[in-house]
């Protein structure tokens, strides 16, 4: 039983538990949430009440969410004086999974960035962002129907481990110190003005990213992982990455995937034309195809090509990159969906992957697309599949009909614009 010092204990429902690596789900599971910051409380409303609806009309009383709120971001701050209170860490320990609005960044020293800070804290290695199209959404290119990709994103590791130092500080003198004296480098082309970071990437970090999207596209009858790197550069951290990634694939999937890397091996032992079959049976017995591609070209292959593309998995700064691209070619980051999840120990948080949006903060304006099909993809991680597909068909028939909020009522033909909350309401109605 969780001790809480601050919050009172959920009074309704029963927490999830991990058995063997698997997720035991009562009927009225206890979900944390965090209504966020800015137009948080406005998309947050909306999606509870979808999410609570469709539970119901899937389940038809048998199941049923126990949200249980907790605090973070200025809410926090504001009633207990700190952005990130150790109760609701607390919660998500005890309760496995959560889901949350958009946070503010705290002005100050202290914690950078509170979403940076909740992964870390709960090592959420794995930043889930499922990008797919809904019929009539406007979008910049001529086939986003073409997108349908899963991206495994690194959540732990390379750059954004915050691990730097700032120009002109002593500590950075130190280390240019260290690396030129002791490591013999003489690459930092201008050490006295140089800040430095350091981009750390492991075996350990690599593996379990990789072994959960492989985990993924067997589970969800997917083709294709692709491991995205720039180990073309990067040799000994994004190169590292992508062998490790092939090593894991063949030792521990070996009658399940098949990878360029034995295709480069039987090229070089028996020709291209030996190769190719060999592919060709793989993906006729229903193999999963690993692959790797160098960032730079998968970013302009998403747009030429992106039917080509499945499951993705990738280090944390590409994984940026890579999401918010493909959000933007679906329709932007408002209808993006996102999850931070560490699949051993069964922890995950569901979010809205957007920003505040301060200046439309209590106006009932804003899109709650993002934290709505958040909480479909939580449903999907619950194995709530029926409530889940409910949502779906909801939200492509509504915006097929254009009903819609104002960010794509203005870029549609004919569209009625709807406000956050009578968008939830025609969700709902839809379902």
């Amino acid at each position: 039983m969780a001790l809480f010092k601050q919050l009172e204990a959920p009074t309704k429902g029963e927490p999830i538990t991990v058995q063997n690596g698997k997720l035991q789900v009562p009927d009225n599971p206890i979900i944390p949430f965090i209504e966020g910051d800015g137009t948080g409380p406005d998309i947050w409303a909306a999606a509870k009440r979808v999410l609570d609806a469709a539970v119901e009309k899937a389940y038809q009383g048998k199941k049923e969410i126990a949200w249980y709120e907790v605090y973070a971001g200025e809410k926090a701050y504001n009633q207990w004086g700190e952005w990130l209170p150790e109760d609701t860490l607390t919660a998500i320990r005890e309760y496995l999974v959560a889901i949350k609005g958009p946070l503010t960044t705290p002005v100050g020293g202290g914690i950078r960035s509170l979403n940076v800070a909740l992964r870390q804290e709960l090592d959420l290695y794995v930043c889930l962002r499922p990008v797919r199209y809904f019929e009539g959404v406007p979008s910049p290119v001529k086939k986003p129907q073409d997108v349908d990709m899963v991206i495994f994103r690194e959540n732990s590791e390379d750059i954004y481990a915050g691990i730097e130092w700032e120009a002109g500080s002593e500590e950075v003198k130190k280390v240019i110190q260290f690396l030129q004296e002791e490591m013999g480098v003489k690459k930092i082309r201008f050490p006295e003005t140089a800040g430095i970071g350091v981009k750390p990437v492991s075996s350990e970090g690599t593996e379990r990213l990789v072994k959960a999207a492989i985990d993924y596209a067997i589970e969800h009858g997917r083709k294709s992982v692709t491991l995205v790197h720039k180990g073309n550069i990067m040799k000994f951290t994004e190169g590292a990455f992508k062998n490790w990634g092939y090593e894991v694939a063949e030792r521990d999937y070996k009658d399940q995937v098949f990878t360029w890397a034995e295709y480069d091996r039987i090229k070089e032992e028996k020709g291209t034309e030996a190769a190719n079959e060999a592919q060709a049976k793989a993906e006729a017995e229903g193999k999963i195809i690993v692959k790797d591609v160098i960032a730079d070209a998968f970013l302009q292959q998403i747009l030429t090509r992106p039917a080509e593309y499945d499951v993705i998995a990738t280090l944390n700064l590409n994984g940026d990159y890579i999401s918010d691209a493909l959000a933007a070619q679906v329709g932007g980051i408002g209808i993006a969906p996102g999850a931070n999840i560490n699949y051993k120990t069964g922890h995950a948080i569901f979010e809205a992957t957007h920003g505040t949006a301060p200046k439309y903060a209590g106006m009932d304006k804003v899109n709650p697309g993002s934290v709505i099909l958040s909480g479909v993809l939580m449903l999907e991680h619950l194995g709530w599949q029926e409530a889940a597909d409910l949502i779906y068909q909801s939200m492509s028939k509504t915006i097929s009909n254009k009903t819609v909020t104002y960010d794509f009522a203005r870029l549609m033909d004919g569209a009625t614009e709807v406000k956050c909350s009578e968008f939830a309401d025609h969700l709902i109605q839809n379902l």
